[in-house]
């Protein structure tokens, strides 16, 4: 019998295109959790070359590296930075919720 290889599961095998990686950003944000964003911008970084990522931002791979780790969660400086870098800008809707949030009082 012969034995099956089998190699651990990398994200990053997965994220071919454009759409992959910005559906992937689009989920993690809306999970909300700073630190899984800073783990998911670390596995695009990863997908299309943190030595490439260190040159676009002006940021030395190992600060990248350390920021987008998912052990702490990167700095908005290095958030804006990252997702310029990849190409992606951060936009703002309404959550469900938020649309029947705080509205201003009738005057």
């Amino acid at each position: 019998m012969s034995k099956i290889k089998t190699r651990p599961f990398d994200l990053v095998n997965y994220l071919q295109d454009e759409d992959d990686i910005a559906e992937y950003i689009r989920q993690v944000l809306e999970d909300g959790d700073p630190l899984l964003l800073g783990a998911a911008l670390g596995d695009v970084a990863r997908a299309r070359g943190m030595s490439k990522l260190a040159r676009d931002t002006g940021l030395s791979r190992e600060s990248l590296y350390k920021s987008l780790s998912g052990d702490r969660a990167p700095s908005s400086d290095t958030l804006f930075k990252v997702l310029k870098a990849l190409g992606f800008k951060l936009t703002v809707a309404p959550s469900a919720a938020g649309e029947q949030a705080v509205r201003p009082a009738a005057t």
